[in-house]
């Protein structure tokens, strides 16, 4: 029965996941997670090889193979099990605990919405320009959130950070927009629009407090290098000392290969005088948060169709615990090559932003932020590292660089990530940035 029935199964298995891995990747999530999923395609492929090739096997080593696979397998539940009984969020929930003594919320995004807008007319949660990215005859293309609301963001620290929005749909207090000069300007991605944390904690107060000077943030989540340029020659305030470029090394190559593809996008950086004039189109933006707001509430509702304990089952099925953490262990792996350089457009829109921020009389800085993977000794960013140093060297932009002035000289670097785990950085992280840069810009002038 093994000689009959082992080949034919593993064309059946590999065919099966091939075609699985092929749907999440292309219809699912509509190309947009090729970085993702390669793994996945090399993993079906070599299996669907392995499985041609196990026809010409003797009956004796097809056995061995069996007890093999049957062995690995169980190997990959039981730890799969392991993980359930042992999930990240329980033992952050324990720390968070005995650190405050009070309870982590996990509540979902959705469900602290839910709650708030009992009592709260203006609520929303953060809707993501990247999102909009994807949808075909693109001719209007936001780059912040609902101005003037209370703003749900995320959640790494035990508690959801909220933020009022300015009018503009950035996280400031909206009276810095009335002041007649900014002394620094921030554009960066979730890092600058101050993740998981509520103000004054983010990067942009603690400027503001040490500095005693104006500061304001143009930061959104999940921002690459043109989304960040699109917003700075959109929301550039009349008179701003200086512009801080944030970089950072775990996702801005990638989000590059991915803004690239919208053309709409691309205007930017093809005409120096495109415009969507957004500041004039605030209502319009305001409008599509809610679309955001109903999307999230009708993913909701098709998963509350299927029984808590069948999402249970299909996850434990698909070993969902067990691939994430190959993900984090392995993820120069399940990066393309293509994905994972610096394109020559990077170099363009630094130059772009360069131009822009000397004809408005500023000062550019570029900001280099490091992974929690660099200290966990699961990344090796040094290639792209030195790349991006060299090009802010021949472009004779300032290089601030977080890795070496701060993480770099901590006894225990993962302390500036909440709980010691892949996440953005703590509050004490974010001070000790901000007090770098404040010092870097201080001792130039």
């Amino acid at each position: 029965m093994i000689k009959k029935l082992f080949s034919p199964f593993c064309i059946f298995i590999s065919l099966l996941l091939l075609t699985y891995v092929y749907y999440k990747s292309e219809f699912a999530w509509q190309g947009t997670r090729r970085d993702y999923y390669f793994t996945y395609y090399i993993i079906s492929f070599s299996i669907l090889i392995f499985s041609i090739f196990t026809f010409f096997l003797s009956e004796k080593i097809k056995i061995y193979l069996s007890i093999i696979f049957f062995s690995t397998f169980l190997t990959f539940y039981l730890f799969e099990v392991y993980l359930i009984f042992n999930d990240s969020t329980f033992h952050k929930a324990k720390i968070y605990k005995k650190e405050t003594g009070k309870i982590f919320d996990k509540r979902s995004k959705l469900e602290i919405y839910n709650d708030l807008k009992k009592s709260e007319k203006d609520i929303t949660i953060t809707s993501f320009p990247f999102k909009y990215l994807n949808k075909s005859n693109t001719n209007f293309l936001p780059l912040s959130g609902k101005s003037y609301a209370k703003t749900i963001f995320c959640n790494e620290n035990g508690y959801y950070s909220i933020y009022q929005s300015d009018r503009y749909g950035f996280n400031n207090p909206d009276e810095e927009w009335n002041n007649k000069e900014v002394e620094y300007l921030l554009i960066g991605d979730s890092f600058v629009h101050g993740a998981c944390v509520n103000r004054p904690n983010d990067i942009s107060s603690k400027l503001r407090k040490i500095s005693k000077k104006s500061a304001i943030s143009l930061g959104y989540g999940s921002n690459g290098p043109i989304l960040e340029y699109a917003s700075l020659r959109e929301f550039f305030p009349n008179k701003v000392k200086n512009v801080l470029w944030f970089y950072y090394e775990g996702n801005d190559v990638k989000d590059l290969s991915v803004e690239l593809g919208n053309n709409f996008l691309k205007k930017y950086i093809e005409d120096i005088n495109f415009s969507q004039n957004l500041k004039k189109k605030q209502a319009l933006v305001d409008n599509l948060s809610m679309e955001i707001i109903n999307l999230e509430k009708k993913k909701v509702e098709q998963n509350e169709k299927k029984s808590l304990n069948k999402k249970k089952i299909y996850s434990f099925l698909k070993l969902k615990n067990s691939r994430s953490q190959l993900n984090i262990l392995l993820p120069s792996k399940r990066k393309p090559p293509t994905q994972n350089q610096i394109r020559p457009e990077f170099k363009q829109i630094l130059r772009l932003a360069k131009e822009l921020t000397e004809k408005e009389g500023s000062n550019l800085y570029f900001v280099y932020l490091p992974t929690y993977g660099r200290y966990k000794k699961i990344d090796n960013n040094d290639k792209n590292y030195n790349k991006i140093k060299s090009i802010m060297i021949e472009l004779k932009i300032p290089f601030i660089d977080i890795h070496k002035k701060v993480f770099e000289k901590e006894k225990n670097p993962l302390k500036l990530f909440p709980f010691e785990m892949y996440a953005h950085y703590t509050i004490e992280g974010n001070e000790k940035i901000a007090k770098t840069i404040y010092k870097f810009i201080k001792n130039r002038n």
